[in-house]
């Protein structure tokens, strides 16, 4: 199992970023998949998650509104589309995949 996230970068507050994760190694569209979040000094959360087949989504409170998690299963690709960033959302941001595999995360810094 591999999966490899990009997108990451500095914004100013207000701004927009999509992530990408690019998975590989498994049956892609058979799986959940998530993007969570680790800001400095803090624990990792879950940001959103999306079913296999892209029905169902769920969102963190915090970004519910500003961020809309897709998946591509023709790609093996999820997304994380962020808008109206703020400098909260600050963090590393992981791709995750059930029981326990991790990409190596893309640093997001919101900042003016």
């Amino acid at each position: 199992v591999q999966l490899v996230e990009s997108g990451g970068g500095l914004v100013q507050p207000g701004g927009s970023l999509r992530l990408s994760c690019v998975a590989s190694g498994f049956p892609f569209s058979a799986y959940v998949m998530s993007w969570y979040r680790q800001a400095p000094g803090k624990e990792r959360e879950l940001v959103a998650h999306i079913s296999s087949i892209g029905v169902t989504t769920n969102y963190a409170d915090s970004v519910k509104g500003r961020f809309t998690i897709s998946r591509d299963n023709a790609k093996n690709t999820v997304y994380l589309q962020m808008n109206s960033l703020k400098p909260e959302d600050t963090a590393v941001y992981y791709c995750f995949r059930r029981v326990n595999y991790w990409g190596q995360g893309t640093q997001v810094t919101v900042s003016s």
